[in-house]
């Protein structure tokens, strides 16, 4: 296990299958209907899931800018950079074996109901540490038990997209660049 700093060193490690937590597929306009899904099935973790950035946000060089073209977070703002990087590197075709997927749905997947307790807290980390294979008694430099958690459910999805067997949320919508608005799990 190790971390890298950007997209493209995700890309250049070349895996076989690869679900990151963010967003792919950005709307000009409201709400994308994965969202709305996943924050329904999550139930008391449904805040996890936070409103993609509009398409036009990705412009914005300021939080005032982009909260100017819709109602935006400040946590969804510090993400835009990220956000930006992944969208300059996502096409249609990437979209076969690179895919948006969703921390805490994968959990509630892997434990039949949404997580009880946060993620930050003792009781979380061990709900969640639970149905993942994670055999490493500290985080690897760079990143936090929580981030480590995260990845490791991701890593699930990852492998059953590699076997086709996976769910797919949202409406069939795309982005105006042709990219798939929806979530996996």
């Amino acid at each position: 296990m190790r971390v890298v700093a950007t997209f493209a060193d995700v890309l250049a490690l070349r895996p076989a299958a690869i679900a990151i937590d963010m967003p792919i597929g950005l709307l000009d306009s409201g709400p994308r209907a994965a969202d709305v899904e996943a924050r329904r099935r999550l139930g008391p973790r449904r805040s996890s899931v936070f409103p993609t950035p509009l398409r036009p946000m990705l412009a914005a060089q300021s939080y005032e800018e982009a909260k100017a073209v819709a109602g935006l977070s400040k946590q969804a703002y510090h993400l835009l950079p990220k956000i930006r990087e992944v969208d300059a590197l996502m096409t249609p075709a990437r979209q076969r074996t690179i895919v948006e997927a969703h921390p805490e749905l994968c959990f509630a997947r892997l434990l039949g109901h949404p997580c009880v307790a946060p993620k930050r807290t003792t009781e979380g980390r061990a709900e969640r540490r639970s149905v993942v294979n994670l055999n490493i008694d500290r985080p690897p430099s760079g990143a936090a038990w929580d981030d480590v958690l995260d990845a490791c459910a991701l890593v699930e999805t990852a492998r059953r997209l590699v076997t086709g067997v996976v769910e797919r949320l949202g409406d069939g919508a795309r982005d105006r660049r042709g990219l798939r608005c929806e979530i996996v799990l």
